[in-house]
């Protein structure tokens, strides 16, 4: 399984960026997003930048990584995952449109 990591870019040279999870500084790879600029965050998979991201979503996401390291090493989540708690389960917009449309079969 592949996780994805929030990271805030630090520097940029060309397709490559120092960048920063809060721990470590990394060289990622920005061949799929283009150049980002300084102070943006990115969604890291295997040290290649795949999408821009906002700084809430970086939070959220480290919260729930966080929430998941504190689980391995035998804590609790805490309230890693408090946004998803605060709202029902939801269908991915095509799925929701189908639903209302009194599809309910394939």
């Amino acid at each position: 399984m592949c996780v994805g990591v929030p990271m805030q870019i630090q520097s940029v040279d060309g397709l490559a960026a120092k960048a920063s999870d809060g721990r470590t500084v990394e060289l990622i790879d920005l061949s799929l997003t283009g150049p980002v600029p300084v102070g943006d965050w990115v969604l890291t998979f295997l040290g290649t930048a795949r999408e821009v991201i906002t700084e809430d979503q970086a939070q959220k996401i480290g919260n729930a990584l966080d929430g998941l390291r504190s689980l391995m090493n035998g804590g609790d989540l805490g309230d890693a995952f408090a946004d998803l708690e605060a709202r029902g389960p939801q269908l991915p917009p095509h799925l929701q449109a189908a639903l209302d449309n009194g599809q309910t079969k394939a």
